[in-house]
């Protein structure tokens, strides 16, 4: 993953328990360095080792912690000058995940390296819609629930998600069920 993905997980920490915390989950995950390049690739496991001792140093299970990290990621993102891209993508919930795969594709033009996932959105109500996740990544189903209700909190919705079909043996997919109302 990009180097921004784990300076966020970085900025979350610290923003909850300040640089001590963030110095002893470095430790915990073996890295060594403390800092992150935004642009740069490093292998997915960091993040992983990043997000089990983000777990233990918090006391939460590792979901709980990924599910945290999407909510925070719409917002850090935002700050860190992708807002003007994220608006492209829509202006309510509905439109943004309609629009998710063209920005991901527009990202991939700045950083060649990045493997984002793929949505499939269909619309089953006014406001409600199924979202099936793919990814080469396993593991990141309550990530993407995070990112959905951060979604939704940056758009004034409240959003209701649920897991309807988790990823598993012989499915390379997750589907979520999502409904949200205006806040």
């Amino acid at each position: 993953m990009y180097g921004l993905v784990n300076r966020a997980i970085e900025q979350l920490v610290v923003s909850l328990k300040g640089d001590a915390a963030w110095q002893r989950i470095c430790r915990a995950a073996g890295w060594d360095d403390e800092s992150f390049i935004a642009l740069q690739s490093y292998d997915d496991q960091v993040t992983y080792r990043l997000v089990g001792a983000v777990s233990q140093e918090l006391g939460i299970p590792p979901d709980q912690v990924l599910r945290a990290f999407g909510e925070y990621w719409i917002l850090y993102t935002a700050d860190q000058g992708y807002g003007e891209l994220m608006n492209v993508c829509g202006s309510n919930l509905r439109e943004f995940l309609h629009g998710m795969n063209h920005m991901h594709a527009r990202i991939e033009t700045s950083m060649p390296q990045m493997r984002t996932p793929h949505f499939e959105i269909e619309d089953t109500g006014e406001h409600t819609l199924r979202l099936t996740y793919h990814s080469e990544r396993e593991g990141l189903a309550p990530m993407v629930e995070g990112l959905i209700i951060g979604l939704g909190k940056r758009f004034g919705q409240v959003v209701q998600i649920s897991l309807a079909s988790p990823r598993g043996p012989g499915r390379s997919h997750d589907v979520f069920e999502v409904s949200w109302t205006e806040a």
